[in-house]
């Protein structure tokens, strides 16, 4: 069995708005030796699938600035403190795409972006019967556009490398296991 690192030090190196890079000592309980790694704390996210009456799936198209491109995503984002991620998952998919339901958020799955270097978690819901209710609310330098995608184009999109998002992925993927399709 693979043990558990003692935690000795958590020193914050810098706060990055969205992450807050911190450098931590730790020491192997079985060998006793020690190392720094450099981990990054994120706030959890949540994403939802919302797919409309006549089985569409909204996806959103928009620019990322890490890779200098434009990416087709589902809505998502940061979990706000003290917020349910059902709440964030609804929030976000209201603010990025103006859609709601009556319906219920179904959670699909979660997930850990990469637990080599963040701390968070990725929770992933299916929202079903969505409808245009509300006008987009984007976030500071925030542009969506929503393209409302057949069930069935989602998979030939991923294959082709349209959708090459990797928590996206991760999100058909939960889906997917769920519903077949």
């Amino acid at each position: 069995m693979i043990p558990i690192w003692e935690t000795i030090i958590n020193k914050e190196l810098i706060d990055l708005k969205i992450f807050k890079a911190e450098m931590v000592t730790r020491k192997h309980p079985l060998s006793g030796k020690y190392a720094d790694f450099v981990v990054l704390n994120s706030s959890n996210w949540a994403n939802v699938i919302p797919i409309t009456n006549d089985g569409n799936i909204l996806l959103i198209e928009q620019f990322r600035q890490g890779t200098n491109s434009v990416t087709i995503e589902i809505p998502g984002g940061l979990i706000e403190k003290n917020e349910e991620p059902t709440i964030a998952a609804r929030r976000e998919c209201i603010e990025e795409t103006g859609y709601t339901s009556k319906k219920e958020l179904e959670l699909l799955g979660v997930s850990l972006p990469n637990p080599a270097f963040l701390n968070n978690k990725c929770f992933t819901f299916a929202w079903f019967d969505v409808e245009k209710t509300h006008l987009q609310n984007f976030d500071e330098n925030e542009e969506i556009n929503v393209i409302p995608t057949p069930i069935g184009e989602i998979k030939k999109m991923i294959q082709s490398g349209k959708i090459n998002h990797s928590i996206i992925t991760t999100a058909f993927f939960y889906f997917f296991l769920k519903y077949g399709l």
